[in-house]
């Protein structure tokens, strides 16, 4: 289920609620009570999100920060640059490396899917208007590589971080590995 029908399910569940409630609202205007379940919903969903993160791991999601150094990229072992999950999701989880992109999927049986840096051919990132408000996006992922050109990190929490993030890794896996990419016209 996407994130706009998460939030159009649980709005719709939060105002059925408050009818059935039998609370008189009559001195509160429309806007006010819109106002209030927007700020309930919003709520909701990130106390839900941030309980389901606890019982998939100890922390959601770690950001070395957009600034990697370069001793952390330099030398010679796989460092991890960032983990997360998606908003709403305990069967999925993404790790960027200074080498890679590891995609790990499943509850009970689990299936990893990576994409080396240096194979990479362009990123993106987009936020629709409710994502913004709860601050997630997705990033989309163009590469060389044969099973999965292309892959979307779907619901990523602050994409803009981990896009500047994966950006700079790539660039410096590039420079690491002299490859360049010539642009086809």
């Amino acid at each position: 289920m996407s994130i706009q029908d998460t939030h159009a399910q649980l709005k719709s569940e939060i105002w059925q609620a408050v009818e059935q409630s039998g609370i008189d609202l009559s001195g509160i205007d429309k806007g006010t009570l819109t106002s209030l379940v927007d700020v309930i919903m919003d709520a909701t969903l990130m106390a839900l999100d941030d309980e389901m993160g606890k019982q998939v791991q100890s922390e959601t999601s770690k950001v070395v920060g957009t600034a990697v150094s370069n001793e952390v990229l330099d030398d010679d072992k796989e460092d991890i640059l960032w983990e997360g999950r998606p908003f709403l999701s305990i069967s999925l989880q993404y790790t960027i490396t200074d080498e890679r992109i590891r995609i790990t999927s499943g509850f009970l049986g689990k299936a990893r899917e990576n994409i080396e840096l240096v194979r990479i051919q362009d990123l993106d990132y987009k936020q629709t208007l409710s994502e913004r408000m709860i601050n997630v996006g997705d990033i989309s992922v163009l590469s060389h590589d044969r099973s999965e050109p292309r892959i979307v990190l779907k619901n990523i929490k602050d994409p803009e971080a981990v896009y500047e993030i994966l950006r700079r890794a790539v660039l410096h896996a590039r420079k690491r590995h002299g490859f360049t990419y010539r642009e086809e016209m």
